[in-house]
């Protein structure tokens, strides 16, 4: 799963490495992961269709 998203520390939207799929408290999906240049956590919320 290649999912991309924004690194905080990189300043630049980059792919995610060791990407899960998680579910929030509020049911909403959201996928998490690290940053592949920095190492920084990274977590985007998607859609909730």
């Amino acid at each position: 799963m290649a999912e991309k998203g924004y690194c905080v520390k990189c300043r630049k939207e980059s792919e995610m490495v060791e990407a899960q799929q998680v579910t929030m408290k509020n049911g909403r999906p959201a996928v998490k992961g690290k940053c592949e240049k920095c190492g920084t956590g990274m977590y985007k919320i998607l859609s909730k269709k």
